[in-house]
């Protein structure tokens, strides 16, 4: 199967990324054919995990800085920072493979690579038309079990996924077509005009919110068609649930009600991307336990988010932002949990759909804030957007950073010496 899935997919890729300057597939060939070469030789060790992870990082780097613009780059960087993450992990796999079961967590044991794999077997890993471009996210083993048939809903036959496929087909389909509807009207480069400056503050943040909305909707639609893909060829198997009905999820990068219903940053962030977000939760913040302080840990993983996107400022400061937002609204929700009062408000059915509202637009206000360095990239125009609705996501989270200690004096631990008294 490997002999197969390998050629079919550097052709397809080449094809399709490559066509005008099909040279540049030598980027990510000697990526591969290099990280073969350090696993093989320096074997199972923490040498091989090191050297790897430095030299697909430096390597990704060295391309972003030659390559990038001011302007969104549809360049062989694009795929090759997915390849990236595909290669350290394998390293990472493959280092667990020769330790001890009992000293790995069962999920390590779960992705653990015990067998060595072959040249052919990591060009197919790594050139998977599936998962070349965009993603999503997966290991060796996955691939291996892919490519063995043993990911399918009837044993020995081909998968009966077309049905599920097609689903997330219509479904990517019609975020693709809102996405056309809508942007046009809701261009990136109106937020850096004069108009825009002089439109009301009301405006000017109702924009920012409907705009970090649509732009988000072409990153769900190309994880959606390619989650299909991945189900129509049998790598999105996922076993069974407890009624026995096939699960098709295992390549899922989005979960589409929950991005769509919930109210809170943290249920965005658990429903979007969410392979990359499991690969850098798994390789990045879990391996980083050893320095026993979690916020730490959670800062490094956004940073290595951060430049895995690319060397302009404004990724930094997008990400800075995701951790303090979600640090805010931890302790946010920690303070309604712990406070008598706050949670019987919130409990009180008929205030619960106004909550909701009122939330939900904070929520995609401060979605679509974070947004504007991300796409705009350069300090000169996120910050003229940034002062024309001034600074308010940064003076919201900072000021709730500061207030939510004091509010929680005053109602909860209140609570806790009367508790004590009785």
């Amino acid at each position: 199967m490997c002999t197969g899935t390998a050629p079919a997919a550097s052709i397809i890729a080449g094809t399709y990324l490559w066509e005008p300057t099909g040279s540049q597939v030598y980027h990510s060939l000697l990526c591969v054919v290099l990280h073969f070469l350090i696993l093989r030789l320096m074997g199972r060790t923490v040498t091989a995990v090191f050297t790897g992870f430095c030299f697909q990082m430096g390597y990704l780097m060295f391309g972003y800085y030659h390559t990038s613009t001011d302007n969104y780059d549809i360049k062989w960087t694009m795929p090759h920072c997915v390849l990236t993450l595909k290669l350290i992990g394998l390293a990472f796999d493959f280092y667990d493979g020769g330790k001890a079961k009992t000293s790995l967590t069962p999920e390590q044991q779960s992705y653990a690579v015990t067998g060595v794999p072959t040249f052919l077997e990591v060009c197919g890993f790594s050139y998977y038309f599936g998962g070349f471009l965009v993603g999503p996210q997966f290991s060796m083993c996955k691939y291996l079990q892919f490519v063995t048939g043993e990911l399918t809903d009837v044993e020995g036959q081909r998968p009966n996924s077309i049905q599920p496929a097609v689903k997330r087909l219509c479904l990517g389909l019609f975020f693709l077509t809102l996405h056309m509807v809508f942007s046009p009207h809701l261009p990136d480069s109106y937020l850096l005009t004069e108009e825009y400056a002089n439109q009301p503050f009301w405006y000017r943040c109702v924009y920012m919110t409907i705009w970090g909305k649509v732009t988000l909707y072409k990153y769900v639609t190309c994880w959606l068609v390619t989650e299909g893909v991945c189900i129509l060829c049998g790598l999105g198997y996922n076993g069974k649930d407890e009624k026995g009905e096939t699960r098709w999820d295992a390549c899922a990068n989005m979960k589409v009600w929950l991005f769509e219903t919930t109210p809170l940053f943290t249920g965005t962030i658990a429903s979007f991307n969410i392979n990359t977000n499991d690969w850098v939760a798994r390789y990045i913040f879990k391996r980083l336990r050893f320095l026993g302080n979690k916020a730490v840990s959670q800062g490094a993983a956004l940073f290595f988010l951060a430049i895995w996107h690319g060397l302009h400022s404004g990724y930094l400061v997008c990400f800075s932002l995701e951790f303090l937002i979600v640090m805010v609204e931890r302790q946010a929700m920690e303070l309604v949990r712990d406070s008598p009062v706050l949670s019987h408000i919130c409990s009180i059915p008929l205030l619960q759909p106004p909550l909701y509202v009122a939330q939900q637009s904070i929520h995609w206000l401060f979605m679509g804030y974070p947004l504007v360095p991300f796409c705009l990239f350069t300090w000169d125009k996120w910050l003229k957007v940034y002062m024309s609705v001034y600074f308010i996501g940064h003076l919201f989270f900072l000021l709730l950073l500061f207030a939510l200690p004091y509010v929680r004096k005053a109602l909860v631990q209140r609570k806790d010496k009367l508790e004590k008294s009785h």
